[in-house]
């Protein structure tokens, strides 16, 4: 079997699985899938690919994902690597691993590409959960965020596709699915019409999960729908900060009492429920006044769990050529909101 090694999201843990399935049958032969969401993340990506050239002198070493469709020159450059892939490329991996091509990147318009890889996969190797991609890319610039440009466009899988995914997935023995994906909650036509037919579809499902759910697109449909039993107790909230000012620089489109409304009427329908969100410190323009409206918003909307991360300039994004805030002041600021919940 082909090593795969997954850097990143659960969308690239989706994707890899897809690799070891299809190359079952290879030997010798690594898959980098890499992740571009940070400049530190793409710093450990080659430092990856140097430590596996390393100790496997003579495999033949692919790098695709994120990282390799935003910068595959930098990839190709590199004398550790064999051969890069783009997001689109990579979903006929096998053709290119058979040598029909002689470049040594290859790497097209994602932005073109409406798409996805069809495969249906039967396993996740050494997980009991397993995730299940619903849409890729994402339409919304958020000013911090690359992913896009790395992703493409929004386009979603086709409802029985996914029912199909879900329930091969459970004969396998899997007992949590979580659906994935850029932006789900952008899935088409209907997100909330999605799981409510999941649900109905699937009586046998156990349990459903989520990834990151956007609050500005959270209607009253899927609300109501938390109050079934197989649904979780637990959201992850894509927020990012709790200062209004802040939040329409980054694009976001959402306020901070729309997302306390929606902890709030959650909790209305399901009184267990927690929550948890990433938060960016130190994001450009962002003064001490509006810090501490993102540490009075965890608590004025119940959030349970922090991702923390200091701001980190991520080049070709328009926040990079933004007032930026001292490195310093962004680590102090992630410091605080961390001890937030350490109390």
């Amino acid at each position: 079997m082909a090593n795969v090694v997954t850097l990143g999201c659960r969308i690239n843990t989706f994707e890899s699985e897809i690799f070891k399935e299809k190359l079952a049958h290879l030997d010798n032969v690594i898959i980098v899938n890499t992740c571009a969401v940070t400049g530190e993340a793409e710093r450990q990506c080659r430092q990856t690919i140097r430590k596996l050239r390393k100790e496997n002198p003579q495999a033949k070493i692919i790098v695709t994902g994120c990282a390799a469709q935003i910068a595959p020159q930098k990839y190709a450059a590199m004398d550790e690597v064999d051969l890069v892939l783009g997001n689109k490329e990579k979903t006929e991996i096998e053709k290119y691993i058979n040598g029909e091509v002689s470049e040594k990147s290859v790497v097209g318009d994602i932005l073109s590409y409406d798409d996805y890889d069809k495969y249906v996969i039967t396993s996740f190797e050494g997980r009991q959960k397993a995730f299940v991609q619903i849409q890729q890319g994402c339409d919304h610039r958020c000013t911090y965020c690359i992913i896009p440009y790395a992703r493409g466009n929004n386009r979603s899988v086709e409802k029985d596709r996914i029912i199909k995914q879900i329930c091969e997935l459970l004969s396998n023995g899997f007992e949590e699915i979580c659906l994935t994906g850029v932006d789900i909650c952008s899935y088409q036509p209907s997100f909330s019409d999605l799981v409510e037919s999941i649900l109905n579809e699937i009586p046998e499902l156990p349990h459903l999960q989520f990834g990151s759910l956007d609050p500005a697109a959270i209607d009253e449909k899927f609300i109501n729908l938390t109050a079934d039993p197989r649904m979780p107790d637990h959201y992850h909230l894509s927020i990012q900060a709790g200062d209004n000012l802040v939040l329409k620089r980054m694009r976001r489109r959402h306020l901070r009492e729309d997302v306390i409304a929606l902890c709030h009427n959650i909790r209305k329908v399901r009184p267990q429920a927690t929550f948890g969100s990433d938060f960016i410190c130190g994001f450009p323009t962002e003064t001490e006044e509006a810090f501490e409206n993102t540490c009075k918003l965890i608590d004025e909307a119940g959030i349970d769990k922090l991702h923390v991360f200091p701001y980190s300039e991520r080049s070709g994004t328009p926040a990079s050529l933004m007032p930026q805030v001292p490195v310093e002041d962004r680590k102090r600021r992630a410091k605080i909101l961390r001890a937030k919940r350490e109390e």
